[in-house]
């Protein structure tokens, strides 16, 4: 089955965690984006710091930092990795709050897991500090939008329109 393709799993089909000890250190870097979508008066809320519970993206953005950090434990093939720097922002729009969580390291393997999990742990942050106002609301369109550094190099998602995150 490896040589389908399928780097974490030997050729007997079992699970393993890729050798990456042969590989040279390298500035790697990801962004990820994901949405709470949600009724108008709730983004309002957010916005305004009027949620019940707190300041929704200041405790959202330190459950994706930590998040971002601890993502080999919650994953069980991905490596642990010194993580250099995170970076968790936020875009409120009327019916939705975008994340973006960016993460960087210096390492021999890339940091797209941590960055998605980064920003899905800071959605669902949004989404529990946000519950008991909306039931409605839904997590989605989570996605590794660019990565850079290591032998596959530079992506980044088609649509990539750049907008600015201010939050």
């Amino acid at each position: 089955m490896s040589d389908a393709g399928f780097t974490h799993i030997d050729p007997l089909g079992r699970a393993r965690m890729v050798d990456v000890t042969p590989k040279e250190a390298s500035h790697r870097r990801a962004i990820a984006r994901a949405r709470v979508f949600m009724s108008a008066d709730t983004a309002s809320a957010v916005a305004r710091g009027a949620v019940a519970k707190g300041d929704v993206l200041a405790v959202a953005r330190v459950a994706g930092i930590q998040a971002a950090k601890r993502t080999p434990e919650l994953i069980p093939l991905c490596h642990p990795l010194l993580v250099g720097a995170v970076l968790v922002n936020f875009r409120i729009e009327d019916t939705y709050i975008e994340i973006e969580a960016e993460v960087e390291t210096v390492d021999r393997t890339g940091v797209e897991m941590e960055a998605l999990t980064a920003c899905t742990v800071a959605a669902l942050t949004v989404y529990d500090m946000c519950k008991s106002r909306d039931k409605e609301m839904v997590i989605g369109e989570v996605a590794l939008w660019e990565k850079s550094g290591g032998r596959s190099g530079h992506y980044r998602r088609p649509g990539d329109e750049g907008v600015g995150y201010d939050n």
